[in-house]
């Protein structure tokens, strides 16, 4: 029984076959990767490995479904999710496993791929690893999260924050126990959310809110290829889609809307403090009456 299983929801992704092969080569430890083909095949086809399972949905249903199918079907104990566009550092499977809780969402050190070289960018002053991330307050333009340069800057290099909590996350890739995706955050929904919108915030505020923790590991990296016009969207994003989830996201989150929580939203704020966008009349504003 493998120990961690690699879900990657893919669409139209021309640097998914080097994902899994990096990903195959760089696990020190017993692994699976789950690539759910949502609504294609690539071309060429993927190479064969035992390690290796493939899902294909006849048409695209999205990545939550693709989390959510792949999650189904997995034998690990860990499961993570990756892009199908990313690198990862050697034995990062085992570095991840190693520190994380039952109830924590763990995130590798994130640095900027060059895919058509598969290397690591080299990092910059102006461009140093992203390791922390925030959710902006309401008005303010909000996804996923925020790259908080302050927080990275004043954290970098430091043995003491090597990992270290984060408010919120990309969700290019995320690794937590299986038991916490499926008895906890109850798999993704895709009710208000619809097919892709705001996984990140869902996972990292349903954790966070529920007593959980979101850390990032900076003993370990993955690189992202940010893809921007030069690559297009590979995974279509409806902009239909795109507003109503977000718009959902925002009342539930904002408005604090989920029963189940421990915590109020304020309480994650002031946790952080001080946030970028946020200030003392915003947090009331967000405060469970």
């Amino acid at each position: 029984m493998p120990t961690l299983s690699v879900i990657i929801p893919s669409r139209n992704e021309i640097f998914l076959q080097q994902t899994i092969d990096d990903i195959l080569l760089k696990a020190k430890g017993d692994i699976e990767v789950i690539v759910v083909l949502d609504g294609y095949y690539p071309q060429p086809p993927l190479k064969p490995d035992p390690k290796l399972v493939v899902i294909h949905n006849n048409y695209p249903k999205g990545t939550r479904n693709a989390l959510n199918v792949g999650v189904a079907v997995s034998r690990g104990e860990y499961v993570m999710k990756s892009d199908a566009h990313c690198m990862f550092g050697q034995g990062f499977d085992q570095i991840l496993t190693a520190d994380c809780d039952d109830n924590w969402v763990v995130v590798p050190r994130r640095l900027r791929l060059d895919a058509e070289n598969w290397r690591v960018q080299p990092d910059t002053p102006k461009k140093p690893p992203i390791d922390y991330m925030y959710l902006s307050s309401p008005g303010h333009y909000s996804r996923d999260g925020n790259t908080w340069s302050q927080r990275i800057i004043e954290r970098l290099n430091k043995p003491e924050y090597l990992i270290d909590e984060t408010m919120t996350m990309q969700s290019s890739s995320w690794l937590m126990k299986k038991t916490h995706f499926n008895n906890f955050l109850n798999g993704l929904s895709e009710v208000g959310y619809g097919p892709y919108i705001r996984e990140g915030e869902e996972i990292c505020l349903k954790t966070w809110l529920g007593g959980g923790r979101v850390m990032t590991n900076k003993n370990t990296w993955y690189a992202h290829l940010h893809k921007g016009t030069r690559y297009g969207r590979m995974y279509f994003l409806n902009k239909r889609h795109i507003v109503r989830g977000i718009a959902y996201c925002d009342d539930f989150w904002f408005n604090n809307r989920w029963t189940e929580a421990k915590h109020d939203l304020a309480w994650l704020i002031e946790r952080f403090m001080p946030v970028p966008s946020w200030t003392p009349e915003l947090i009331e504003q967000v405060r469970k009456k």
